[in-house]
């Protein structure tokens, strides 16, 4: 029977945080919501009258009971049908309280013995209802209070949980297709290093093995952070190696590519990328779609690789052109992406083209302490803060040796 209130809402307000504060924010959903529905129970269950609490989890077709607490009552049901319209009434409002009105109206459903309330959370597939059975007295502003409360704070939680699997996925991503140590190639040196701004980034490089006397390299930068940037990355890595294994042109693979990603639904759809073959004899055929101008450092100077044609995906048809190069014994190759030109200083200037070729200085150096010394030197023009974008250099130097 609905009684007038005789709880104080400030004790009402103390037990429901306390039982939100509980959160173990390590605990997976499914895990959360059987610990959350002992919980309530222990923390709610004299306060608001509950009976029994029962927790049911989607399944394909129907809700499948999964945990239960107290005296539970007979004729709770060990499923719950997606068509039922009691089902539809908690899916509908979120939070439903089944009183003598409520359970009379219920048309072509058997007729439920007690007053129930219950509470739906998180988002299709993977949505729990909780169901608590009521006592004799029970106060419907404070059970309606306490439920949306509770809902409120689940769906944060779940969402906060869906959102964590999805930089766990997009880290996965980036962690398969980065390579832990570049290829060996006969007469060079290759060093490679790419940095993320948040968890995960849009940054990337690649190497492409075509024999002892040739390699292919890749660098590139996706539009965005997070998955829909992982996800982009994904795609264009695997559509290079997918049409380079067949040994397709450059500027066919690339317009492929572009048509692909500009068809694509993802909502980070822009990359840079820069792709090279690099003959042992030094020989260097690239193709620039869009990306900052790698730099070669020569005893005459230093030349940039801007040859080739826009970004990938903006626009639904591409081409694009062949570069060619020639890298001397003692030349250095230079990739960078924007989060490393981009970086800037306390004045807001960037570090720049010119901050790049400072920092290389001297030719005899190693491909890796080239490396080590553009990193330090655009983190220290950038007062050491953390990266605003995702940083990502490869050095190739040759050596002429074997």
């Amino acid at each position: 029977m609905e009684t007038e209130s005789r709880l104080d809402p400030k004790l009402l307000y103390r037990r429901l945080d306390g039982l939100l504060g509980a959160f173990d924010p390590a605990r997976p959903g499914p895990v959360l919501m059987r610990s959350f529905l002992a919980d309530a129970f222990r923390f709610l269950g004299d306060d608001l009258g509950l009976k029994s609490g029962t927790l049911y989890t989607e399944r394909r077709d129907d809700f499948e009971r999964v945990d239960g607490v107290g005296d539970e009552a007979k004729g709770i049901p060990e499923s719950l049908e997606c068509a039922s319209p009691v089902l539809r009434l908690v899916l509908q409002h979120g939070v439903y309280i089944f009183d003598a009105a409520a359970r009379a109206g219920l048309e072509g459903e058997p007729a439920l013995p007690w007053p129930a309330a219950a509470v739906a959370v998180g988002v299709r597939p993977s949505r729990h209802v909780l169901w608590f059975a009521l006592r004799r007295r029970w106060v419907r502003e404070e059970v309606d209070f306490a439920l949306n409360t509770i809902r409120a704070a689940l769906g944060s939680r779940l969402a906060d949980e869906r959102v964590r699997g999805s930089f766990r996925q997009a880290a996965e991503i980036q962690e398969s297709l980065l390579l832990d140590e570049p290829p060996a190639f006969k007469g060079y040196e290759v060093a490679a290093r790419s940095v993320a701004a948040e968890e995960v980034g849009g940054d990337f490089y690649d190497f492409f093995s075509f024999g002892d006397e040739l390699l292919g390299l890749a660098i590139g930068d996706a539009s965005g952070h997070g998955l829909p940037a992982a996800l982009l990355v994904r795609d264009v890595v695997t559509g290079l190696r997918m049409g380079l294994e067949k040994d397709l042109k450059m500027g066919y693979v690339f317009g492929k590519l572009n048509r692909v990603i500009h068809r694509s639904n993802l909502s980070s759809r822009f990359v840079s990328v820069f792709y090279a073959e690099l003959e042992e004899n030094g020989n260097l055929i690239y193709v620039n779609a869009g990306h900052p101008p790698p730099l070669i450092f020569t005893s005459a100077g230093i030349r940039e690789l801007s040859i080739g044609g826009t970004v990938i995906g903006p626009l639904p048809e591409a081409r694009f052109r062949r570069g060619i190069a020639y890298l001397e014994i003692g030349d250095l190759l230079v990739l960078t992406t924007d989060g490393i030109l981009e970086r800037r200083g306390d004045g807001g200037e960037f570090f720049g083209q010119a901050g790049v070729e400072a920092a290389v200085r001297d030719r005899g150096s190693s491909a890796a302490e080239v490396l080590e010394r553009v990193f330090a030197a655009a983190a220290e023009f950038g007062d050491g803060a953390p990266w605003d974008d995702d940083a990502t250099i490869v050095v190739v130097k040759r050596t002429g040796g074997g």
